[in-house]
C-alpha cells in the first residue's frame, strides 16, 4: 500500500487553476448549481420506508441532517440507521441535527432496529448517532447491541459504523470493534483550523487517534472517514489532513460538498465544481487510500455498500 510522503504534497498542490481558493465568507448567497440539484423524494419505496421509520419509532441520518441523497437511497430501500435518539450533546455549526439535553436510553431501540434491517431485509446497513456525551461510554455499548440484535436477526447484513469519538474513551472504542463491524467510521469532517469554528466538541488530533487506534486493535476492520469542502479551507490544507489521515493508515474516504442547512448554520465559502471533486480524488489515490468517492453530493453513508464492495475488491488486488 502506498504510503505518505512529502514528494506527493509537492507534486499535486495547487490542485486545478484557483480551485481551491476560499471565498470570503460574507460573500453574496450563490445560486445552488445544476450537478446539486436533485428531485424531490416520493417513491413508493421512500414512502414505504418512511412509514416503516415512525411505526418503529426510529431515527434515520437520512431525515435528520438533511441529507441530499434521501430520495435515492430510499427508493433503493437504504438508509442510514441514528441510534441513541435525536438530540445531540454537541452543536457543531455545520450540523441540522438538534442539539441540547438528550432523552433517556431506550433499551429496546436494538432490537427495533435490528427488526427493521429484517423487515427490509437489507444486505448491508450503516448505524450512526448522535453524540452522547452524558454517557460514561458515549452509547459505546448500545452499538455494539445493535451490531449483536443485527447479527442476530440477519446473519448475512453487513454493517457499517460510523460513530462518534466518545471523547477519546478508548475502552468504548474498544467495545464497538469487540461486536465486529465489517467497516469502522468516523468523519474527520474538516481540516484542523475550522474544528475551533464548525466541531463543537471535536478535536481534530482525537479523530486521527481513533482512526489509527481503530486500526492498530484490529487491523481486519477497515477504517473509513469523510470529509465536507466548501467551509473555507484551503487547497494545502485539504491535502494535508489526507496525509495525516494516511499516516494512520485510514483506507476508505468519501469527500463531498457542504451545503449550509439553515442561515444560523455556518457559512459556505464556495461550492466546488465536479471536477475538482475528481482531481481531489487522484489526490488521495496517489496518497494511498485503498477506496475513494468525491462529488458533490457524496456523503459518508453514500452508496456504502458499493463503497464496500469496491474496497475489498482493491484490496484484495493489492
Amino acid at each position: 500500500m502506498a504510503r505518505y510522503n512529502k514528494s506527493n504534497v509537492a507534486r499535486v498542490i495547487p490542485l486545478t487553476p484557483g480551485s481551491l481558493a476560499a471565498a470570503p465568507s460574507k460573500a453574496p448567497r450563490q445560486p445552488k448549481p445544476d450537478w446539486l440539484k436533485v428531485r424531490a423524494p416520493g417513491s413508493p419505496s421512500y414512502l414505504r420506508l418512511k412509514g416503516l421509520m415512525r411505526q418503529l419509532d426510529l431515527h434515520t441520518v437520512c431525515e435528520e441532517a438533511q441529507c441530499p441523497n434521501i430520495g435515492e437511497c430510499w427508493n433503493h430501500g437504504t438508509a442510514t440507521f441514528m441510534i441513541l435518539g435525536d438530540v445531540c450533546t454537541r452543536a457543531c455549526s455545520y450540523c441540522a441535527v438538534e442539539h441540547g439535553r438528550p432523552h433517556a436510553l431506550d433499551a429496546g431501540e436494538p432490537k427495533r432496529v435490528a427488526s427493521a434491517i429484517g423487515t427490509l431485509d437489507l444486505g448491508y446497513v450503516v448505524i450512526t448517532s448522535v453524540d452522547r456525551d452524558d454517557l460514561p461510554d458515549g452509547g459505546a455499548s448500545v452499538f455494539a447491541a445493535t451490531i449483536r440484535e443485527t447479527r442476530a436477526r440477519v446473519p448475512d447484513c453487513r454493517i457499517e459504523v460510523l460513530i462518534p469519538d466518545f471523547q477519546g474513551n478508548e475502552a468504548a472504542l474498544r467495545t464497538v470493534l469487540d461486536a465486529r463491524p465489517d467497516v469502522l467510521n468516523h468523519n474527520t469532517e474538516t481540516v484542523p483550523r475550522l474544528y475551533r469554528t464548525a466541531r463543537s466538541g471535536g478535536r481534530y488530533a482525537r479523530t486521527l487517534e481513533l482512526l489509527d487506534r481503530a486500526r492498530r486493535y484490529d487491523p481486519n476492520i477497515p477504517t473509513k472517514t469523510g470529509l465536507m469542502v466548501g467551509l473555507g479551507e484551503e487547497d494545502a490544507e485539504i491535502v494535508e489532513t489526507l496525509c495525516d489521515l494516511r499516516r494512520v493508515d485510514c483506507q476508505v474516504l468519501t469527500i463531498g460538498q457542504y451545503l449550509r442547512p439553515s442561515a444560523a448554520h455556518a457559512p459556505m465559502a464556495r461550492y466546488y465544481h465536479p471536477d475538482e471533486f475528481g482531481e481531489l480524488k487522484r489526490i488521495a489515490l496517489d496518497l494511498g487510500f485503498v477506496h475513494v468517492e468525491s462529488g458533490p453530493l457524496v456523503r459518508s453513508s453514500y452508496h456504502a455498500h458499493e463503497t464496500a464492495d469496491a474496497y475489498e475488491r482493491a484490496a484484495s488486488a493489492r
